[in-house]
């Protein structure tokens, strides 16, 4: 709240820094949410220390506008053991068919 009093154009707090100290990283990022609309603060909600494809998803949920993904975090949102075997037996299926595309 004093970083929106203070008229900053950002807030950026570390969900899983905050996780590790024993705190709900995503439930302080919904009050803050529900802070701003209250008062209606136009600073934009910037989660950090993104540790999982969860804390992501729940950001999202949070209405906060942006997330800092590391690398890792952002390969496992677009790859998935049963996709990627999917993908193969899809393949697999079309190349015994001798379809042309």
């Amino acid at each position: 709240m004093l970083a929106a009093k203070a008229g900053a154009k950002f807030v950026s707090p570390f969900v899983g820094r905050l996780d590790d100290s024993g705190k709900d990283g995503i439930k302080i990022i919904e009050e803050i949410r529900l802070i701003y609309d209250n008062y209606n603060f136009n600073t934009k909600i910037l989660v950090a220390s993104v540790r999982t494809a969860d804390h992501i998803t729940r950001s999202a949920s949070a209405r906060a506008e942006a997330v800092t993904v590391p690398p890792k975090i952002l390969k496992n949102l677009v790859s998935h053991p049963l996709t990627d075997r999917g993908l193969e037996v899809f393949l697999s299926d079309w190349e015994k068919s001798r379809q042309k595309i």
